[in-house]
């Protein structure tokens, strides 16, 4: 086993996401190290996660929820000192990620907040965008191991503070969807076909990057998974309880929720988010106009 080098990084979490942003680190030279909950056939998949730490001096985490970040933290305490530098890659309430940080800065070592945009093509790229919370000195040491997957780093502010930027972007990337199927949903009853309404959008001046994605794979019913409807449930979520934290009542949000909700019940929670449209065409909207 390769010794710690300040070229070794330790990836834990080797989903979508996780496993392109380890392929690219290996591309770029550095020397990888990863762990997943479930066994991967992975170069250098070591034993467990303290191991990671015991090998790396970056740790990069990419794992789905609140409880896996800080059980994540909690097993690599042990192994931390003041050289390592300790990423949290996850969409989580922002308390979530102000505990993980205290839990890793008591071991002396650094952590930053550093949630990220882009799926599965991005990261395949590697041009995610970083939103960053944390001190800038711990950034510049971080700097390179962050540029080897993205096109674009952005400080935010305190950790915690990057957080929140997530969660409200992704409030708009869950809206833009519920707005778009309840738009098919207007023009399916008009009898308008929906590739008139695609082709309106592309030059209207409402397109976005979201709409030019999913809009296309809404009306062809291809719901390959990007981004999952379950962990686009649990960042809807974390909105909506940070809404009603500070008094404020967001309906558009509210309706996205229920929608991502009602697909899980249905048990399309791994399915991409833009299912939500099946909350109006339930046997998908060519499938429907076939049969008409």
């Amino acid at each position: 086993m390769s010794r710690r080098t300040q070229k070794n990084v330790g990836i834990i979490g080797l989903g979508i996401i996780g496993s392109r942003v380890a392929e690219k680190l290996r591309g770029q030279g550095f020397h990888v190290f990863v762990w997943n909950r479930t066994p991967r056939p992975f170069p250098n998949f070591v034993g467990s996660r303290s191991e990671v730490a015991d090998l790396c001096d970056f740790i990069q985490i990419f794992v789905s929820d609140d409880g896996a970040l800080l059980e994540t933290v909690e097993h690599i305490k042990r192994s931390l000192k003041a050289h390592h530098v300790v990423m949290a890659h996850c969409t989580v309430a922002p308390h979530t990620m102000r505990a993980a940080a205290e839990i890793v800065q008591r071991k002396g070592a650094q952590f930053l907040d550093a949630p990220f945009t882009g799926s599965k093509v991005a990261a395949e790229k590697g041009e995610l965008v970083y939103y960053l919370g944390g001190d800038a000195a711990t950034f510049q040491r971080a700097r390179p191991v962050l540029e080897a997957s993205s096109k674009e780093i952005i400080e935010i502010g305190d950790i915690g503070h990057a957080t929140v930027i997530k969660v409200a972007t992704n409030m708009i990337t869950a809206t833009t969807v519920q707005a778009a199927a309840e738009a098919l949903a207007l023009v399916d009853s008009a009898g308008i076909p929906p590739e008139k309404f695609a082709a309106a959008m592309s030059g209207n001046g409402s397109q976005s990057a979201t709409l030019a994605m999913k809009l296309p794979n809404m009306i062809s019913g291809n719901f390959e998974q990007h981004f999952s409807t379950k962990n686009m449930l649990k960042d809807v979520q974390i909105a909506s309880r940070l809404a009603r934290s500070h008094g404020l009542n967001f309906g558009a949000t509210e309706a996205a929720r229920d929608s991502l909700r009602a697909e899980i019940d249905a048990g399309r929670g791994d399915f991409d988010y833009a299912s939500m449209v099946r909350i109006f065409f339930p046997d998908g909207i060519q499938k429907r106009a076939e049969t008409e």
